[in-house]
């Protein structure tokens, strides 16, 4: 995918990879009896984001990985969601740096998602 070798390299993979370290730390503060619901639903929506950008750059063309980085931003999305439940539920009272790295994925998927669309 152009000058770069790896998906690793991409700095919203990288980003991604860090919003999955966020949302580990900030799941393992809520309730046990949330381990199978939130919790889980969460730290599997955060992990899909990095493996699906992942995913979609080893299949080597540009329509199949803009359905992986749609797949990406859907489970962003499912996240954001996520985290929204777990303030009303109050699990979390401050996650401001969680939503802007959301918010920053976010732009840095559609953004790539366009530039692959114009090849």
């Amino acid at each position: 995918m152009g000058s770069i070798s790896s998906y690793k390299e991409l700095i919203v993979w990288q980003k991604s990879i860090s919003l999955v370290k966020l949302i580990y730390e900030c799941t393992a503060s809520f309730p046990q009896d949330e381990k199978f619901g939130l919790i889980s639903q969460m730290n599997r929506a955060a992990v899909s984001i990095p493996s699906n950008i992942a995913e979609g750059w080893g299949r080597n063309t540009a329509k199949n990985y803009i359905q992986f980085l749609r797949t990406a931003r859907g489970s962003l999305f499912e996240l954001e969601t996520q985290l929204l439940i777990a303030v009303e539920l109050k699990y979390i009272t401050d996650c401001m740096e969680i939503e802007k790295l959301i918010v920053e994925i976010s732009k840095m998927l559609n953004s790539l998602i366009k530039k692959l669309e114009m090849k």
